[in-house]
């Protein structure tokens, strides 16, 4: 196949155009540019005015946000990023780490596929967006592009939104490319086994093995779950296949929910709370925490379990605190992204 031609049957004259190859393009949540002030507060902005994310009426919501939670707010994330922030890259860690994913599955891909696929990754939030990356697929001749959110678990307010940004893109374009979504993941056996692969070298690192494994997936407000979300059935269905996979005992595991915000209920029991309970009520001096509903650490993982949720364990009385990174770009994960794109690829490129 060329990669750059005159379309077939065209007359001798016709330019030569970019053709015929499939894009893949990867996406995660998004990263603020910078943890000062306006970076965040664009960030933030862009973020919490999502529906998809929070879905009070707009004339409600929208005062809140831009007179109050967006005159404070960017200042404390501020902080929280730059505690985190990777100061030789001068980027996030989940830019970092996003880089570092694409650029292992391009290589794998081109080892599977040749010039037929290109590979890139966007940002639901920030930079780079779905949109810019879009058009740069279809000017570089992708004729099909494979949309893959990086969310393990699909939920209204990550997965769907990042598809809902995708078909936004293509409504730009004059010449649509065939598109395809990849869902969910979160019962894959290639996923299921990187992350029970991970647990095992985490432990087998230590001296002393953990009493528990809390199991933190981020949360959402219980409402989304009533409402037909299947967010909470998935994690819980990763719990017990990362169970069964390792296996141990359904007690040697505990589900959690982190990162609630708002006044509503949300989905629990909280991580921040029942880590304080482990360790003050049953006694547990020795945890281990690990993050499935992530593909790459971010503030959520690196700030809030690693610092927040570890000073609330340690201050109720617990010792010994392990946090279990994210699958990142470890090769086994990379295996398993690569084998669920290929399932997905079905038809367009050629063995």
């Amino acid at each position: 196949m060329k990669d750059i031609a005159s379309p077939a049957h065209s007359p001798a004259d016709h330019p030569a155009i970019p053709q015929g190859k499939t894009g893949i393009l990867l996406a995660n949540l998004g990263t603020p540019d910078d943890h000062t002030y306006w970076p965040m507060r664009r960030y933030l902005n862009e973020f919490l005015s999502d529906k998809r994310v929070i879905d009070y009426p707009w004339w409600k919501w929208q005062p809140i946000l831009q007179l109050i939670i967006l005159t404070k707010r960017p200042f404390s994330s501020g902080a929280a990023y730059e505690s985190i922030w990777d100061k030789e890259k001068g980027e996030s860690p989940l830019m970092v780490i996003t880089k570092d994913q694409t650029a292992a599955i391009a290589a794998q891909m081109q080892d599977r596929h040749g010039d037929q696929v290109m590979v890139d990754f966007c940002m639901r939030y920030g930079n780079p967006s779905t949109i810019s990356k879009v058009r740069a697929m279809v000017a570089a001749g992708c004729e099909r592009i494979l949309f893959f959110p990086l969310y393990p678990q699909y939920a209204g307010a990550t997965t769907a939104t990042a598809n809902d940004q995708f078909f936004r893109a293509l409504m730009q374009e004059k010449w649509q490319p065939a598109a395809r979504t990849v869902s969910a993941y979160f019962d894959h056996p290639s996923y299921i086994d990187a992350l029970a692969t991970s647990i095992e070298n985490a432990y087998a690192a230590q001296d002393t093995r953990p009493e528990l494994l809390v199991v933190s997936y981020h949360g959402m407000p219980k409402r989304y779950l009533m409402e037909g979300d299947p967010y909470h059935c998935q994690c819980q269905k990763t719990t017990r296949l990362l169970q069964e996979r390792l296996g141990w005992e359904k007690t040697e595991l505990r589900t959690t929910f982190q990162s609630q915000f708002g006044p509503e209920d949300w989905l629990q029991p909280y991580t921040v709370e029942e880590v304080a309970r482990l360790a003050k009520d049953e006694g547990k001096k020795s945890i281990a925490v690990v993050a499935p509903a992530f593909s790459a650490d971010c503030i959520e993982t690196l700030e809030e379990i690693n610092e927040e949720i570890k000073e609330s364990f340690e201050e109720a009385g617990g010792e010994d605190f392990l946090y279990i990174p994210c699958l990142n770009s470890d090769a086994p994960h990379i295996d398993a992204l690569c084998d669920i794109i290929d399932q997905n690829l079905g038809g367009w490129v050629a063995d």
